[in-house]
């Protein structure tokens, strides 16, 4: 039997006509399939994200709840009232929340008090559990997403606290305080290349600076009208003096403190001796100056540095051996907690190993650092930066400040305990920002979750 040639090709084109239908039907298949998986994991995404902003939300305000139970003024109420507060303050915050469904039954706060000695002691735990409503429910086949947290912190009537003030008094805290400052000092002193630092000089004859009358600096700064950076701390330190005792008194407790300067060397600040007697402090403060040297590369006629008068890595190590091991502040005969206070631009300029040093704070003496080895002891380290300006016009800053200048406020902060970090620019308020520190230094509740 014989076959027909056509017939057969028709019969083949058909068949692989009919095949291609095929592969293009489940091509289509396969493409609708991944459309819907890409989809679900867009839709997925956006509501996972979602829901783990609102959980974030929620848990600050479960944080600042568990916080505000603890407050000097409420530790002075019973543990019920601190609960209902707490109870109050986080169900109103957790309204603010949109798309989250909560009942008060899924809150749960507890208040408990404990007694040691006459130090009452109080830990609260705050937990939630809620849902957070998905924008895909249709497409995840779920209406939304269960988000649970719980915060706890924990206080004790706030310890006794002694402060040691380390204020820095080398010439470079004689910057001027502002931009306009520097500017005002940079355009009247044309001899010197322009200089924004008001050097406390008496005898700068030799210095050739070409001041008006052979004036230093520093007197023609206040010729000038122009605030220097140390006069801010003196009138920072001072107002810090003033209201300390207001704070100890809101906290039903006693703060003592001493004031030391540091630069070519550490000492203590005449009348500023370790006291609660603020205001003694607050006059001593007054008189804070940067030093005063014979001139630029001599301390006295017969005491010559080459200018190297910022050990700042020294008066850490003499602060170190000088405090004592801290207790934990509470009834005598308990000791007093210690905080070191530092206030600085966080430059060194030592003589070490026979070669002048300049680097940042905390840098020079080392194996293992100041810093680590004082906080070792217990003692927290409260560290004000005030931000070293930096002077590109300025051959002497080109040449050892500038290769450094980035790791400075670093080394600062490493400096720092934990949240006792503060830095304020050129024209900042100095006098506000240790307040501040100085309130977080004596704020007894912490996050314990």
């Amino acid at each position: 039997m014989t076959t027909d040639p056509a017939k057969t090709r028709n019969s083949e084109l058909k068949g692989l006509a009919s095949l291609f239908r095929a592969r293009r039907g489940n091509v289509a298949i396969i493409v609708s399939l991944v459309i819907a998986v890409l989809v679900f994991l867009a839709g997925m995404g956006v509501d996972y994200t979602l829901a783990t902003r609102r959980q974030d939300q929620i848990n600050g305000f479960a944080d600042a709840a568990a916080l505000a139970a603890v407050t000097p003024n409420m530790m002075s109420q019973t543990s019920t009232q601190a609960q209902s507060a707490a109870q109050a303050m986080f169900l109103s915050q957790l309204a603010t929340v949109p798309s989250v469904n909560y009942s008060a039954g899924n809150v749960t706060i507890t208040a408990t008090d404990t007694g040691n000695g006459t130090t009452v002691n109080r830990v609260i735990t705050v937990s939630y559990t809620a849902s957070s409503v998905n924008a895909f429910a249709a497409v995840l086949g779920m209406p939304s997403i269960p988000i649970a947290g719980s915060a706890s912190a924990k206080s004790s009537l706030a310890p006794r606290i002694d402060f040691y003030m380390l204020l820095d008094t080398s010439p470079s805290m004689a910057i001027a305080a502002t931009q306009a400052d520097i500017n005002t000092m940079v355009a009247n002193t044309p001899s010197q290349g322009g200089c924004a630092f008001a050097c406390h000089e008496y005898n700068p004859a030799n210095d050739g600076l070409g001041n008006p009358g052979g004036e230093d600096n520093y007197t023609l700064a206040r010729n000038l009208g122009v605030k220097l950076r140390i006069d801010n701390v003196n009138i920072a330190t001072a107002a810090l003096m003033n209201t300390a005792p207001t704070t100890a008194a809101e906290n039903f407790t006693t703060y003592r403190a001493a004031i030391y300067t540091m630069d070519y060397s550490t000492s203590l600040l005449q009348g500023a001796g370790l006291t609660s007697n603020f205001s003694a402090l607050a006059t001593a403060a007054g008189t804070i100056q940067a030093l005063e040297v014979y001139n630029q590369s001599c301390v006295t006629q017969t005491n010559c540095n080459n200018d190297q008068d910022s050990y700042l890595d020294q008066g850490l190590s003499y602060l170190y051996d000088l405090m004592p091991i801290p207790g934990t502040g509470g009834s005598s005969p308990d000791t007093p907690e210690e905080v070191l206070f530092i206030v600085t631009d966080g430059v060194n300029d030592e003589q070490f190993s026979g070669n002048r040093d300049m680097k940042p704070i905390n840098t020079i003496l080392t194996n293992p650092d100041m810093c680590t080895q004082i906080k070792a002891e217990g003692i927290r380290i409260a560290f004000l930066y005030l931000t070293y300006y930096p002077l590109p016009t300025n051959g002497f800053y080109n040449s050892n400040i500038a290769p450094f200048q980035p790791q400075i406020a670093t080394e600062a902060q490493n400096c720092a305990s934990t949240g006792l970090f503060f830095e304020v620019s050129t024209g900042g308020d100095i006098t506000a920002a240790m307040q501040a520190l100085f309130q977080k230094a004596v704020s007894t509740a912490h996050l314990t979750h």
